[in-house]
């Protein structure tokens, strides 16, 4: 098969399983187009545009589960959004900060796999200052190597208890997508490349995203979901680790 098919289909099945734990995909589309040579400067901007049009299908998906939790939400996209722009202004090497986030995400995948007996009555209440400096941490570390900072968040919100699985997909939907419009603005006052196949990946995305959010939110299971967020952070985790994406 051509690999112009292959992309398209691994691009839909990233689409779909981030969108379905309420991910934008941004890490997957990055090592993904780096498998397939797209040029560098293309890929930091393409990977947030996708991220936009998967996030807010996912956000909307789980909004109407009634899963999202706007409590929790504020402050972290308060704090996260002006400095995911300030990051989007950042040129950096993030090389050693990617080995660093994907060694964070193969501890979280080790959490998530291990069996636990919570649910919604062990929740306990967000920290409004706590959650403002998460959000802010978050959103400038997103905006400067071209992530929504769902991968960082999700965990992070399930570690402290602030939140369960679906309210967790739902919270890191919005996060991705606020932190995603707002870093691409900031790298627009740098000036940005497209490709010119980003018609198809917005197409073949969007379609992913549905399908996985509907899934995510209306489908599948808790458990089910604790264990697909474990195969998304592994993932993310091996082509940070793994990838120059």
């Amino acid at each position: 098969m051509d690999p112009f098919y292959w992309f398209y289909i691994l691009l839909f099945i990233v689409a779909f399983l981030y969108a379905s734990v309420g991910h934008g995909g941004a890490s997957g589309y990055l090592a993904l187009m780096a498998l397939f040579s797209v040029a560098p400067e293309v890929m930091k901007p393409t990977a947030l545009l996708l991220n936009l049009f998967v996030s807010l299908t996912a956000f909307i998906q789980f909004y109407r589960g009634k899963h999202f939790v706007w409590k929790v939400f504020l402050p972290l996209a308060l704090a996260s959004v002006p400095m995911a722009f300030v990051g989007g202004l950042i040129t950096i090497d993030a090389t050693l900060y990617k080995k660093i986030l994907g060694l964070l995400l193969l501890f979280s995948v080790v959490r998530l796999l291990i069996p636990s007996k919570k649910n919604i009555a062990d929740l306990q209440p967000s920290h409004f200052y706590g959650a403002l400096l998460m959000g802010g941490v978050i959103g400038l570390l997103s905006g400067m190597i071209g992530i929504g900072g769902g991968i960082i968040l999700s965990p992070l919100l399930l570690f402290f208890k602030w939140t369960d699985q679906k309210q967790t997909a739902a919270i890191s939907a919005l996060f991705i997508f606020v932190n995603s419009a707002s870093g691409l603005m900031g790298q627009l006052t740098n000036g940005i490349q497209f490709s010119t196949d980003m018609y198809g990946y917005v197409g073949v995305a969007f379609v992913g995203g549905i399908g996985g959010a509907y899934f995510g939110a209306m489908k599948f299971k808790q458990t089910s979901m604790q264990k697909i967020l474990a195969i998304v952070l592994a993932v993310a985790a091996y082509k940070l680790l793994f990838t120059t994406a």
